[in-house]
């Protein structure tokens, strides 16, 4: 017999999501890379931005204390899910890249229906894992590579963000790859994270020659923990959702998904079915939230992330305003789990700017909480002096 779905409501797992990603309350700082694991790593393209999604969850945060615990390789910068950069907690890189490894399988396969032979693809990837023994520049990482081809290094035009730069590149066979890219290939056979960068360029290195006492996992392993620690996260939530936020397909979300079958136990949202953690059921049943509870987070934060349908989040005559060109996602206003308005920020000097435009009426306890979110943003950023303007709804 089929196990009764648990009823719950959008308010319980707005709260339980809203706990687990630690934007309830505020925790300690030195509990920073804790943090960091229960929400699944910052997304980090903008590191400033990644940044102040840490400052909206731990109390007292500053720049040098995300920098210390960077440069103690305590946290890593690594490229996994959906072949972003997150911030992730040094000693799960290997889950967090290799769970997300399927795509990078693709990739390869991509490669071999170009006609690449898998002995000249795999002898290119090895070349550049054995690159990494320490932390390398692009231009390193494409001259050893390539002459341990017995090739030479070229110039491209790449580099992504619409770039019109040349970039460092690795021949292989009739392509030629960007050295990142060909480091996302490598993605599906060794870990790869940042090192620190040099002269404001970013190194790369192996995770093995990076990471003090770094433990390498099989990939299944890695994808059955990624999925534990995404829906502790997230849930309650579904294969789709779980493909969205890696970047596997549906099927291969779906294989991940059946080998925790016995861990999941099914969950109904006012009539939306999903899944969760068993272990996580209580937490869940006893979820609560003081409101209004208002947040301010940055481009891309991890809480807006996890899901396929983002209804929940925002609705949809203003989901383009909050899901933008390029693959863009604003910074918003958060009230008791949903984007209420979107906002920037500017500094001129020693002032800080803070624009809010909201989505709907905002309520005064609403307005109240935004000055606060954006005094403490002031503090973060070592401004003087605050000026926080709210504009009329939906005017951007």
């Amino acid at each position: 017999m089929a196990e009764a779905a648990a009823p719950v409501t959008r308010d319980q797992v707005a709260a339980y999501r809203l706990a687990r990603h630690n934007l309830v309350r505020r925790a300690p700082s030195d509990v920073l890379v804790t943090v960091l694991e229960r929400m699944t790593g910052a997304q980090a393209q903008l590191l400033s931005a990644a940044q102040i999604s840490l400052s909206a969850r731990i109390a007292d945060l500053t720049v040098p204390d995300v920098d210390a615990v960077l440069a103690k390789r305590l946290v890593v910068k690594a490229g996994c899910m959906r072949r972003t950069l997150y911030l992730v907690p040094a000693d799960l890189v290997a889950v967090f890249v290799r769970g997300t490894a399927r795509r990078a399988e693709k990739e390869i396969r991509w490669a071999l229906g170009k006609g690449v032979p898998s002995r000249v693809l795999e002898a290119a990837i090895d070349a550049a894992l054995d690159a990494l023994d320490e932390p390398r520049t692009r231009a390193e990482i494409a001259e050893q590579a390539s002459r341990t081809l017995g090739a030479r290094p070229r110039l491209v035009h790449g580099g992504g963000w619409g770039s019109r730069g040349k970039v460092a590149a690795v021949p292989v066979g009739a392509l030629t790859y960007p050295v990142v890219d060909l480091l996302h290939l490598a993605a599906a056979r060794g870990v790869v994270c940042h090192g620190a960068p040099r002269n404001g360029e970013p190194t790369f290195v192996r995770a093995d020659a990076w990471v003090p006492g770094f433990e390498d996992l099989a990939r299944e392993t890695a994808e059955t923990r990624l999925l534990r620690r995404y829906l502790e996260a997230f849930g309650p939530a579904t294969a789709a959702d779980f493909a969205v936020w890696t970047g596997v397909t549906v099927r291969e979300a779906r294989e991940i998904w059946a080998r925790a079958e016995g861990e999941l136990a099914p969950v109904e949202v006012e009539g939306a079915e999903a899944s969760m953690l068993r272990a996580g059921i209580d937490e869940l049943s006893r979820a609560r939230i003081e409101r209004p509870h208002v947040r301010l987070l940055p481009y891309f934060d991890s809480y807006l992330l996890g899901h396929a349908d983002r209804r929940h989040l925002v609705a949809d005559q203003h989901r383009r305003q909050v899901s933008r060109a390029q693959g863009w996602i604003a910074p918003v206003v958060l009230v008791d789990g949903r984007v209420l308005g979107v906002w920037r920020h500017t500094r001129t000097r020693g002032r800080l700017a803070v624009e809010v435009t909201p989505l709907v009426h905002l309520t005064r306890r609403v307005v109240a909480g935004v000055r606060r979110e954006a005094e403490e943003l002031r503090r973060f950023l070592g401004a003087e002096e605050l000026q926080v303007t709210i504009g009329e709804p939906g005017r951007t």
